[in-house]
């Protein structure tokens, strides 16, 4: 993936900001060049106690988020390290509600574009039995966290995910350069319409160019 991307997943205290829910955990893992290059990690306290069965989940307890600095100050934080840069989660409608929800608590701009994991992997492996985070790398065979269900951890399972993406968009469908245009094009198209456009754009980019004519 020759574009920078910044993969981010949060561990929350709920559900969705919309029901007070708040933001507990997150892991940011940049990629840029077909590697990981950058990371970001932090819990945040937001005032809010951890429910039990999320404590089960995921070993965050109430005196590790008491102990963590506050939420505004992680989330400006965050906001910093992206930057501008376009980013992608695994159910990002999930994770995308509580970036823009704590951004706009600490009064941070939250502009930057998101593409959805989940979406492209039902498009471009129907055949997998599930798309889940855990069980679609288990299918494809990826690196699994050594702490599943910490946001860091499950950021860099996304991370492999998106660059095997990367992988079989180039070898698969001969696609030199995939870019985040394209995962934001595939993750919108209906499933029976992905292969035309992998095809579309596999032409486009490869086909030479003709003396005289400017692409």
């Amino acid at each position: 993936m020759t574009d920078r991307i910044a993969i981010i997943d949060f561990e929350t205290t709920g559900m969705s900001p919309a029901h007070g829910a708040r933001a507990a955990e997150v892991g940011i893992v940049v990629i840029e060049g077909g590697r990981m290059v950058d990371s970001f990690q932090s819990l945040m306290n937001a005032g809010q106690r951890m429910p039990w069965n999320i404590t089960q989940l995921t070993g965050i307890s109430d005196a590790m988020l008491q102990a963590a600095p506050p939420a505004d100050t992680v989330m400006r934080q965050a906001a910093a390290f992206v930057g501008n840069t376009p980013m992608v989660a695994h159910n990002a409608s999930f994770d995308r509600k509580f970036w823009v929800d704590e951004l706009q608590r600490a009064d941070c701009d939250a502009s930057q574009p998101f593409a959805c994991t989940v979406l492209l992997s039902r498009r471009l492996y129907p055949q997998a039995p599930s798309h889940s985070l855990g069980r679609i790398v288990r299918f494809l065979d990826l690196p699994p966290a050594d702490k599943a269900h910490r946001a860091l951890a499950d950021a860099e399972m996304t991370a492999h995910l998106l660059l095997r993406m990367h992988s079989d968009l180039q070898t698969r469908w001969h696609i030199p350069q995939p870019r985040y245009g394209l995962l934001q094009m595939i993750q919108s198209s209906q499933r029976q319409h992905v292969p035309a456009l992998l095809q579309r754009t596999s032409t486009e980019q490869t086909q030479p160019e003709l003396p005289g004519i400017a692409h």
